[in-house]
């Protein structure tokens, strides 16, 4: 029987969190008897662990017996490169991605079937979402990174005003394009989007798959999000260098912001704090919009400081690198290195 689906999932010191994620697979893909079980034998799992301490080997022999499933152990290289040495093994005419920090919902895998069967397309992608038992902080990094007020929702969320590029966390691609165009880059962020581009660029077609969306965890707290953020930011003038055209006005409206605020304290002294009131009451909205999207006060709470957190992150990250690259003449721009999995 043809392996029509590879599912690939790079993990790097984080079995329990893969464990849920399996776990999740196992209702995707029913091992019983019945009309689903085809689709189930032609899709096959591929963990790719990249050089981690708390290897998830042992996870992965608890699902052997009910997912069809193949757990490879690499030298640390990267997410990109994780993915890679999967897609290198994998046997299905489809390869999907996602992150070890996702989890699937039961109709993911009808929604990409659906989808293939009535559209045309070479690469897809779908929405995230928060599940009812995530922190609170996970609930609000949730909303700064999908909401319109954060421009999240605008520069990589479900409706965007350009273009869709599809990312990793959860994005899907025929095997003998991704084979054509080399995978993944040797980026350690952005990598995703990279490769969306390329195949764009290449005459490929992108498409978003809004039912085919999985709840997707990200960050455990503030710090480890900036620093995510953060290397988006850079990431985004890194991409422009390599594509062109790709940087819109909407990317700079975080670095707008950090600017606005660098003022509003540069002024302080002279202004007093007139320049802070349009701050104060866009924090009122963000509260406010929040309890609306998670209908959980102590989240809604937390959403000013996550929104700051992305907003902050994302824009000192992208100064950071067009000051590096633009004024310096540095033909990348790399921060948090190692820290790119957590």
């Amino acid at each position: 029987m043809t392996t029509l689906y590879s599912i690939i999932i790079p993990v790097f010191n984080r079995p329990g969190e893969l464990g849920e994620l399996l776990e999740s697979l196992k209702a995707v893909l029913p091992s019983g008897r019945n009309q689903e079980e085809d689709t189930a034998l032609r899709t096959e799992i591929i963990v790719v662990d990249d050089g981690s301490s708390d290897r998830s080997e042992t996870v992965c022999h608890r699902y052997r017996k009910t997912l069809n499933l193949r757990y490879i152990y690499q030298e640390n290289g990267g997410p990109g490169a994780a993915r890679n040495t999967g897609a290198r093994s994998a046997n299905g005419s489809w390869l999907i991605f996602f992150d070890s920090d996702c989890v699937i919902p039961p109709g993911y895998l009808d929604a990409v079937e659906k989808g293939i069967a009535t559209g045309d397309f070479d690469i897809f992608g779908g929405p995230d979402r928060a599940s009812a038992d995530f922190s609170p902080t996970q609930k609000a990094i949730d909303y700064a990174m999908t909401s319109f007020l954060t421009t999240g929702g605008i520069r990589g969320g479900k409706k965007k005003l350009d273009r869709f590029y599809p990312r990793s966390f959860n994005m899907g691609v025929r095997k003998n394009i991704f084979d054509e165009l080399g995978g993944f880059s040797t980026l350690r962020f952005g990598e995703d989007l990279d490769l969306s581009m390329r195949l764009l660029s290449a005459g490929y077609r992108s498409a978003l798959l809004e039912e085919a969306w999985v709840y997707h965890k990200r960050r455990t707290d503030l710090k480890k999000f900036f620093k995510q953020v953060y290397n988006s930011g850079m990431a985004r003038v890194v991409l422009q260098q390599r594509h062109p055209g790709t940087m819109k006005a909407v990317h700079l409206m975080p670095s707008l912001f950090v600017l606005y605020i660098l003022t509003a304290f540069v002024s302080l002294p002279f202004l007093g704090g007139v320049m802070w009131a349009p701050a104060a009451i866009y924090l009122i909205l963000l509260f406010i919009d929040g309890m609306r999207a998670t209908g959980q006060i102590s989240a809604a709470l937390m959403v000013p400081p996550a929104s700051l957190a992305q907003l902050g992150g994302y824009g000192i990250g992208l100064l950071h690198a067009w000051i590096k690259i633009r004024i310096f003449g540095r033909k990348e721009a790399r921060a948090f290195d190692r820290s790119f999995y957590r």
